[in-house]
């Protein structure tokens, strides 16, 4: 979201602006690292274009996608973070010609996330959920206390998940699912394909059922924002690797 890139921009340095496909790469530093800061867009295929477009015109090293993700699994609560280990479209349904969530012609259903990135992601969002007022001072009005780091499977679909009975049908299909958003495998699947490595921090703002409406835009600009770039900050300033 805007808010998000808005935060990390406000810490980038000697940024210019190139635009590619409608979007705005924002290349310059952070934190003494070099990067590039896009929006990505909202669902799959902008996901995969955007991912493409930094892949082939940057070249980078590797690629982390933060954003913000309905929670899934039990006890992931707003507020918390979720650092993905593998991610995985709940909508790719290819059967019977391919079982229920494999990505056809590809043998997968699941992709996973760097290892040595996730952890060092990991690493940095514990030390930031540790300090108190890490995620802005409206956070305890909208309902997050103590947040606490979820590592595991995030799922993402071309919906935006925010009914009790589609939530409840996910869960039951895929128990492991932590968290569900709309990006995230398909960025996954780009990078396999082109040994990009990745990893993908969600803050969740809502548990993807009857309410996930409810404060969505003021949660992004008040809580979600602050979180991934402190965390992002964290991770560059001392746990780049």
């Amino acid at each position: 979201m805007a808010e998000e890139l808005a935060a990390l921009l406000a810490e980038a340095r000697d940024v210019t602006v190139q635009t590619h496909a409608g979007r705005r790469f924002h290349v310059g530093t952070l934190h003494g690292a070099p990067v590039v800061l896009v929006l990505c867009g909202i669902g799959k295929v902008a996901a995969a274009l955007t991912t493409t477009l930094l892949a082939e015109r940057y070249a980078p090293q590797s690629l982390v996608f933060t954003g913000v993700a309905g929670g899934l699994g039990d006890g992931v609560r707003v507020g918390d973070v979720v650092v993905a280990e593998a991610l995985l479209q709940h909508d790719m349904d290819a059967s019977p010609l391919f079982p229920r969530f494999e990505v056809p012609l590809t043998g997968r259903s699941r992709f996973g996330a760097d290892a040595a990135l996730t952890a060092a992601l990991a690493e940095a969002a514990t030390a930031v959920l540790g300090t108190p007022g890490h995620c802005g001072p409206d956070a305890q009005a909208l309902g997050v206390t103590a947040p606490a780091l979820h590592r595991g499977l995030v799922i993402s679909g071309d919906r935006f998940v925010s009914a009790a009975a589609e939530c409840g049908a996910l869960r039951q299909a895929l128990p492991e699912a932590l968290a569900v958003e709309m990006e995230g495998a398909a960025l996954a699947q780009v990078c396999h394909d082109l040994g990009l490595p990745f990893a993908v921090l969600r803050t969740i703002s809502d548990r993807a059922d009857d309410s996930a409406h409810v404060d969505f835009l003021r949660f992004i600009d008040a809580v979600a924002a602050h979180a991934s770039a402190a965390i992002v900050g964290h991770w560059l300033r001392d746990g780049r690797r």
